[in-house]
């Protein structure tokens, strides 16, 4: 009891620390910046031209900030879109970053993409198999038929954090292999903003430990659930 407390404690430090610091760093960078030409989206744009990826589009959203290797797009929040801020230019460069490992066919993003593509499916079988395990067992009377259903319901679940587990490489390839060499390359951010600009990247790269975190403890949730 004690240390199925602790696990979920910890659990629930892994989803919401990780997300509040990413929310601060941005906010503390976020501020308006007179000496930055242009927009993140416009610099976005800037890196994909300069880059000769003139077919992967700019937009404007409302879901995060991402690149979407189907429709190859880099997509920006409004404040990041719009904003003329250190975060603005320097999640643009991260996102840019995904453009540029998908141009190169880079391995893990691939299987990224595919897992990501599943991982709704998959989640919505999981809850289906473990929400019929009592009838399953009210009808056949076979207590170990529905262990097993319930574990093959754990193990879908489950497979949702191994496709964030494989997406954190990707993260960290995009922020620290990809835009942080462009930026210095082109001196697009000054040496004193370079300390911030590499915590804004670690923040980008970091937002996937909560999602992950949060799938477990979607499984922990049906595991109490389920329990006798």
């Amino acid at each position: 009891m004690v240390f199925g407390l602790i696990i979920l404690l910890g659990l629930l430090g892994l989803a919401m620390l990780p997300q509040m610091w990413v929310q601060r760093v941005l906010k503390e960078n976020g501020r308006e910046r007179p000496d930055f030409p242009g927009t993140g989206g416009q610099f976005a744009r800037h890196l994909l031209d300069e880059l000769k990826l003139t077919g992967v589009v700019v937009e404007e959203t409302k879901l995060g900030d991402h690149y979407d290797p189907e429709s190859k797009t880099v997509r920006l929040l409004p404040q990041h879109f719009n904003g003329r801020s250190l975060s603005a230019v320097v999640v643009a460069a991260h996102e840019v970053g995904h453009a540029i490992q998908d141009a190169t066919g880079y391995g893990p993003l691939v299987t990224r993409t595919r897992l990501a593509k599943q991982a709704h499916n998959v989640e919505r079988i999981g809850a289906i198999v473990m929400l019929t395990a009592p009838l399953v067992m009210a009808i056949v009377k076979a207590p170990a038929l529905v262990f097993v259903q319930i574990g093959a319901g754990l193990l879908i679940l489950a497979s949702t954090v191994l496709m964030h587990v494989t997406t954190l490489p990707v993260e960290f390839d995009a922020s620290f292999r990809r835009a942080l060499p462009v930026l210095q390359a082109g001196r697009y951010v000054s040496p004193d903003d370079m300390t911030a600009a590499r915590r804004i990247l670690k923040a980008a790269a970091l937002t996937y430990v909560a999602a992950a975190a949060m799938s477990l403890l979607d499984v922990m949730r049906w595991i109490r659930v389920l329990r006798p």
